[in-house]
């Protein structure tokens, strides 16, 4: 009995071989800053690690909002229409300028005097970084492409495509869960040795700053 083939025939290890570089590159995706990363930066700096596991939340709903609507097909319009691909990015880019500038003009309120941040009331909802993480997401086209024409490349012809697609979906889930848990922590550590009001409220202005480019690139960037 041949052990190095699957039912199907394929050697095993070109199952494997394909999981195996889907994660690798899938990796890189996820580690790579963008629209994402740098709000969930915002709220971990602004609000602890409560704020930006919520935030963290939020993006990672939207990843199985995409997979679902790539496996119903729905998000296959995004490569097959320019039109739908453009209205969903100009969304994206609005929606990412309006946080970047309603940070900067929070960044205002921030206290001057060297007092106990955490003494300041917020003024945002609870579910604010939830719901910021979730739309992002939501609104970034690029995120759409990436289940329905990067992830289908890991599929060969005669895999049973529903169940491989779910797997590497699953697999991608499950890689974002954990860097964003490690990330959140590493901005909190850092937020923890930044306390002083004056270094805060230019983090804040950073971050708007950062969130607006990345809003205006986006709105630039074409496929």
């Amino acid at each position: 009995m041949d052990f190095g083939r699957t039912p199907s025939g394929k050697e095993g290890g070109v199952l494997d071989g394909q999981i195996f570089a889907f994660l690798g590159v899938a990796a890189l995706l996820i580690v790579t800053p963008g629209p994402d990363m740098a709000l969930i930066a915002k709220h971990a700096l602004g609000g602890g690690q409560r704020a930006g596991l919520l935030a963290s939340a939020g993006v990672l709903t939207g990843l199985v909002g995409w997979a679902l609507l790539a496996a119903l097909g729905l998000a296959a319009l995004l490569s097959a229409s320019a039109t739908a691909f453009a209205v969903l990015k100009l969304a994206g880019s609005a929606y990412l300028v309006f946080i970047g500038l309603q940070t900067l003009w929070q960044s205002r309120q921030t206290p001057a005097a060297d007092t106990d941040l955490q003494a300041t009331p917020s003024t945002n909802s609870r579910l604010t970084p939830y719901r910021q993480g979730l739309f992002s997401n939501l609104l970034n086209p690029k995120v759409g492409l990436f289940y329905t024409t990067f992830l289908p490349q890991f599929v060969a012809a005669d895999d049973p495509f529903l169940t491989k697609t779910v797997l590497l979906a699953l697999l991608h889930l499950i890689l974002s869960v954990a860097w964003l848990v490690w990330y959140v922590r590493i901005v909190v550590k850092a937020s923890e040795m930044l306390r002083r009001p004056i270094v805060r409220r230019w983090l804040d202005r950073t971050t708007g700053a950062v969130l607006v480019g990345l809003g205006l690139r986006l709105a630039m960037e074409r496929r």
